[in-house]
């Protein structure tokens, strides 16, 4: 079923249930008690499992994001338009694109896991829609599935890699995080991490914040096999690196938070303009968006779900999150189960445009 180039209007309730029930807000100073998720955008495309991640704003304005499925069902990226509050398709076979992020020239880069996914890190022209592997390899051993990235002010990638899903071989024995050049070339930045998730940058790029998330599987299968030993989680934690002038990590990493309340930790991650980093906490006895300075302490959080839900099916659990630009520079998007919502704030984002 071809779908790319077809705009739809999706229907945009939530279902999250009790939506105008959740905990208000806390953290006065970054966000009113009084704000409300917005519902966007929900999806409607029969394809099974998985969920929304990867909002990344676009120079004019509007928000792209991935749809992942579980398996042979082909992933999406779609495009969400603050003006006229449409969701389009800009592609119906993603390669199970997660994280994605836009230059200031307008091109569009994509981590691909696995799962029957392009295990690779592209970009993509938004205007011709030519997707280009810039690497899906290092020291000649295939990735074993990008997750997120950030883009520094020189252009250089930042991304993680680490694997939850699929059969594929792993080439390489440890989860990391790489950077790649502008020149095409490939290094490492850190192993000093258990399974690295989300990641950013501190505005003035002299710190790498990563999510640490390991779930204790490489190979999550839906549905679950009740009669299979459930996994043993390892480090829900969030770190951050100090970077020297050559843009790696040049001391000793810092923990920021231990844990989350030993349930799941965070997800992705952004910052603004004064700061502070914004987690997806996907722990179901407390799931939002926390922000926190940059010592760790909590500044704010914002609920997406119902506190104190089991493990099972779960909702109102976030992926990611991204700021926009222009009049909505104050605005957070949140991907959150299958959907797409926003909600503003008292701070304004930090949207770096590498040239």
């Amino acid at each position: 079923m071809r779908l790319t180039g077809v705009a739809f209007l999706f229907v945009v309730s939530a279902t999250i249930p009790a939506l105008a029930q959740l905990p208000k807000p806390t953290g006065d100073s970054i966000v009113s008690p009084d704000a409300k998720l917005d519902p966007l955008f929900k999806r409607s495309a029969p394809i099974k499992g998985g969920l929304t991640e990867g909002p990344a704003v676009a120079p004019d304005g509007s928000i792209y994001f991935s749809d992942i499925p579980f398996g042979s069902d082909k992933g999406m990226i779609l495009r969400f338009d603050p003006k006229t509050k449409q969701t389009t398709v800009f592609t119906d076979d993603s390669h199970k694109s997660n994280g994605l992020k836009f230059d200031g020239k307008g091109n569009l880069y994509a981590c691909e896991g696995s799962d029957e996914g392009g295990q690779a890190v592209v970009r993509w022209d938004v205007k011709t829609k030519k997707r280009t592997v810039i690497a899906d390899k290092i020291s000649g051993k295939r990735f074993l599935a990008p997750n997120d990235l950030v883009l520094d002010a020189k252009g250089r990638i930042y991304f993680s890699d680490p694997r939850y899903l699929g059969t594929e071989p792993k080439e390489i024995d440890h989860k990391a995080v790489y950077r790649i050049d502008t020149d095409g070339k490939v290094v490492e930045v850190t192993r000093e991490v258990e399974k690295p998730n989300g990641i950013a940058l501190s505005p003035d790029g002299k710190t790498l914040y990563l999510a640490d998330h390991n779930n204790g599987t490489d190979r999550i299968i839906s549905p679950p096999d009740p009669n299979a030993p459930k996994p043993t989680p390892g480090a829900m934690k969030i770190y951050a690196f100090p970077l020297g002038a050559d843009g790696l990590v040049n001391g000793k990493r810092k923990t920021l938070i231990e844990d989350f309340g030993g349930g799941a930790g965070c997800d992705g991650m952004t910052v603004d303009s004064k700061g502070h980093v914004y987690l997806t906490v996907r722990n179901p006895k407390r799931p939002g968006v926390m922000a926190i300075d940059p010592t760790g302490k909590e500044v704010a959080f914002i609920p997406t779900g119902m506190p104190n839900q089991g493990p099972d099916n779960a909702v109102g659990i976030p992926s990611n999150v991204t700021f926009g630009i222009g009049a909505e520079k104050n605005v957070l998007y949140v991907t959150i189960d299958v959907e797409l919502y926003r909600i503003p704030l008292k701070v304004d984002g930090h949207i770096l445009w590498a040239k």
